[in-house]
């Protein structure tokens, strides 16, 4: 437990340090943006460009799609047990927008906190924060795939499947380390594929 709580720690200082270095890096963004350019072509070539572009839309989307909509999420929850007066509203809005990022959902503070309202209050409160509660449930459904779908150079599964495989392995700072790097490797592998492709003939890929 201590070596979990531990990890856990060390992935928040890692998160604030990362939006710190992020602010000076945006601050400069337009100095640094033709060095990342020529970097990239370097090491890519004529593909460095669009793995440029195709990295800062991925970010984006991770940034919209899973910590935008866990923001949501958590904000309306609280805002709901708050106006019922459920005890320590922010916190289990917190605590539901950790779980909203990890992709667990708010439900497992949902629950409890509705349970307690129905013990504690009167139906017309349960009736009303329930009821405020069901869209939140539901809302990433919708605006998930959306979001993490936009404009995107690769398909939201993949994007979604990195975000969360980086998210176990590296913390906060995998989602986006993560999804990049899959999206990318997806990219590169289906222009590979293109090019084996035009060299045997653009022999179908059912054969």
């Amino acid at each position: 437990m201590l070596a979990s709580l531990t990890g856990a720690g060390l992935s928040l200082v890692l998160f604030f340090v990362s939006i710190v270095i992020s602010g000076v890096l945006l601050i400069y963004s337009d100095d640094i943006r033709p060095v990342t350019h020529t970097f990239a072509v370097r090491i890519m070539g004529n593909l460095g460009t669009k793995a440029v572009g195709d990295s800062v839309i991925t970010v984006r989307n991770v940034i919209r799609g899973i910590l935008g909509i866990a923001f949501i999420q958590a904000v309306l929850a609280g805002l709901g047990f708050m106006v019922a007066g459920v005890p320590g509203a922010g916190l289990w809005a917190f605590i539901a927008f950790f779980l909203c990022i990890i992709q667990i959902g708010p439900l497992p503070v949902i629950l409890p906190v509705l349970i307690f309202v129905f013990v504690k209050d009167s139906t017309l409160t349960f009736a009303l924060l329930t009821a405020w509660c069901i869209p939140i449930l539901l809302i990433d459904n919708v605006l998930k795939p959306i979001m993490l779908g936009r404009k995107s150079p690769s398909p939201m599964l993949v994007v979604f499947m990195g975000a969360i495989g980086g998210f176990i392995y590296f913390g906060i700072i995998g989602l986006f380390v993560g999804s990049v790097v899959l999206s990318l490797g997806y990219n590169l592998f289906l222009i590979w594929l293109r090019a084996n492709n035009e060299n045997e003939g653009e022999i179908p890929l059912e054969s």
